[in-house]
């Protein structure tokens, strides 16, 4: 692992210290926390999922802009700043700069996390799902800024795949056009975030957190472009959201935002939120489950990465 010295980026006295001496860091993303979850379960399911990671000996490296500077790792008070903080603004990777000059306060998406914790020398990054290619791209042509950042940025995203509101398959067919390598674990098919399976297969299947490690050496060993590996780590079927429910709430939601003329960056929460009143929490409960799991499993990839 590299740290790095740049000084526009200030990580915490602990993640500063276990970079130099090259010991496991795990990076999360702080949007869920601040505009993911309702209070006061934002600020316990952060600390849950930073404990996920320190319980198996790495280090968890929350990342989030304070004051127009990107912290990486956040102390508790840091934490809980995110997690009540009112009109705290979503960032993606295009606003750290402005968010910088204008000494703004934001939680990252995952291009920001992706970009700053790259930048900062740490190699794994646990979220949700990605974000991808919207639907009814060929009117809008909305695409999440996740994949270009994923195109370029050298990070392991460990993650339950897309977001099943988007068009999976055409995000698929855009991370293979963009370079971006997609495994499975111990699955055959792509997972479809709140669901174990989208229907759609992988072109590879890893076994153990060993193996994801090994083709992050190859990513580097072979050099070119310098692109995410994305590792693709379902819900457990018994904790995933019952299929026919989430396909009929989906499709009123969709007809919702119709109706409703929602589109752009509003699309979004707007049918997450559907989700969850829809399906009375229950999509929110699916989401947490694959969090949880994807932080344990990348928090098993930084340390088999710090062992090799």
């Amino acid at each position: 692992m590299r740290s790095t010295t740049d000084s526009v980026l200030q990580p915490s006295d602990e993640v500063a210290e276990a970079l130099a001496q090259g010991r496991p860091v795990v990076a999360l993303e702080s949007t869920i926390i601040s505009h993911g979850l309702p209070q006061p379960r934002n600020l316990e399911v952060a600390r849950e999922l930073e404990g996920v990671v320190r319980a198996a000996g790495a280090v968890p490296a929350t990342i989030a802009v304070l004051d127009g500077v990107p912290r990486i790792g956040l102390n508790d008070v840091e934490l809980e700043r995110v997690a009540t903080e009112s009109g705290l603004r979503k960032l993606g990777q295009r606003d750290l700069p402005i968010a910088a000059a204008l000494k703004a306060s934001g939680a990252t998406t995952v291009s920001a996390t992706s970009f700053l914790a790259a930048r900062a020398g740490i190699r794994v990054f646990a979220t949700g799902g990605l974000g991808g290619v919207h639907r009814g791209w060929t009117e809008d042509q909305d695409e999440s800024a996740d994949l270009d950042t994923l195109a370029r940025t050298r990070i392991t995203v460990v993650c339950a795949g897309v977001k099943s509101i988007l068009d999976v398959p055409a995000t698929l067919q855009r991370l293979e056009t963009r370079g971006v390598a997609v495994v499975g674990y111990r699955t055959d098919s792509f997972p479809g975030f709140y669901l174990h399976s989208s229907g759609l297969p992988v072109d590879w299947r890893i076994e153990s957190p060993g193996e994801a490690a090994d083709i992050m050496h190859g990513q580097d060993a072979l050099g070119g472009q310098e692109s995410a590996l994305i590792v693709a780590n379902p819900v457990p079927r018994d904790q995933q959201l019952d299929p026919e429910l989430h396909d009929r709430v989906l499709a009123e939601a969709l007809a919702a935002a119709e109706r409703a003329g929602v589109t752009g960056q509003a699309i979004t929460p707007f049918l997450l939120g559907y989700l969850v009143d829809g399906t009375a929490g229950a999509s929110l409960e699916a989401n947490l489950a694959a969090v949880r799991g994807n932080v344990a499993l990348a928090t098993q990839i930084a340390l088999a990465w710090a062992r090799s």
